[in-house]
């Protein structure tokens, strides 16, 4: 069974590979320059409304060409193959969501020595692996409003859960340290952070997760997910567990995924920034950098379209805007967009 999962893995690289071959010699005949989205699993509907944010961007500026790559798990190692598969094939430039801030960096600075740029977005590659890294949002913004959503779901009482991604990904540890932060405050004085658990971002694996959370904290509340695969399989999981109104879910989730499970009551609130717009202002900084028009200094504008334009700051970080609520009043606008 085993030596048979190991080939469908291989095959599904080797497709992969083949694929971004065959549009990168489709990009050299017409003269486009290619760059790669590659992000950390297949199968994961956020990271397919940040390509679309992508082939949007690659609309308006013309002369590239934009791919869509991810391992068929959430690894380093799976990246790294990629990576390295298009160094090879001297693609132009590379968005990576990094399954891992430190394991990629190696990879990547082979990558930018070859003449690639690469930039990091949603889950960084710490400095020295990318030129900079696009966050949805201000890391403290989002882990305090995380504990706020619960506290606001809970009546600010009871134990508290995390059920993250992996425990390596770089955007959920930094949101979560800030989550810790914010039960500090004494006006949390009865809400407890019990535990935080790891799904890996795969449904399964989080679905057990939030079950045994149910089964180890009598007196558990709230399971905050600050993955839209967690939080996707953990409201199946209180639902399932016939939990729903005694364990509130929230977190960061994709409208399109998640509009049953709020209109039924069982996420009542939860956040997210729009992928779209993060995949589309990725791929604005990319074209800056591959046309020279930027080099991603501390201090520089770029022209990001409809979104107007980003500051790099310190550690060649740029800030995009606020996670949204949503809720029943407003899930099925939403739902019809991601």
């Amino acid at each position: 069974m085993k030596k048979v999962l190991l080939a469908m893995l291989i095959a599904t690289m080797v497709l992969g590979m083949g694929f971004a071959q065959g549009t990168k010699d489709e990009a050299a005949v017409k003269g486009e320059k290619q760059i790669v989205i590659l992000c950390k699993s297949m199968g994961n509907g956020f990271f397919d409304a940040v390509f679309k944010g992508s082939q949007e961007a690659v609309g308006e500026i013309g002369g590239m060409k934009t791919t869509y790559m991810a391992p068929s798990q959430a690894t380093a190692e799976g990246q790294i193959e990629i990576i390295e598969s298009l160094i090879a094939q001297r693609v132009d430039g590379i968005a990576i969501s990094a399954n891992d801030a430190d394991a990629l960096i190696p990879v990547a600075k082979k990558a930018m020595a070859a003449g690639i740029k690469v930039i990091s977005f949603d889950s960084g590659i710490n400095v020295g692996g990318r030129i900079v890294d696009l966050l949805p949002s201000n890391a403290e913004l989002i882990g305090r409003q995380q504990i706020q959503l619960a506290a606001e779901l809970t009546g600010m009482k009871g134990d508290i859960a995390v059920l993250s991604a992996s425990a390596q990904a770089t955007n959920q540890n930094l949101w979560i340290n800030w989550m810790k932060e914010e039960i500090k405050d004494p006006k949390y004085a009865n809400m407890k952070l019990v535990e935080v658990v790891y799904g890996d971002d795969a449904p399964d694996k989080s679905y057990r997760e939030a079950t045994s959370l149910m089964k180890k904290y009598p007196n558990l509340k709230a399971i905050i997910c600050p993955t839209t695969v967690g939080l996707l399989a953990t409201a199946q999981a209180v639902k399932d567990a016939k939990m729903t109104g005694k364990v509130e879910v929230t977190g960061l989730g994709l409208p399109s995924e998640m509009k049953g499970y709020i209109l039924d009551g069982t996420c009542r609130e939860m956040a997210l920034w729009n992928p779209i717009d993060l995949g589309y202002t990725s791929t604005y900084i990319l074209s800056a950098l591959i046309n020279g028009t930027s080099k991603g200094s501390v201090g520089e504008v770029i022209p990001a379209g409809r979104m107007k334009s980003v500051k790099v700051e310190k550690d060649g970080l740029i800030y995009m805007s606020t996670p949204y609520v949503f809720n029943k009043d407003n899930i099925e606008q939403y739902a019809a967009i991601f």
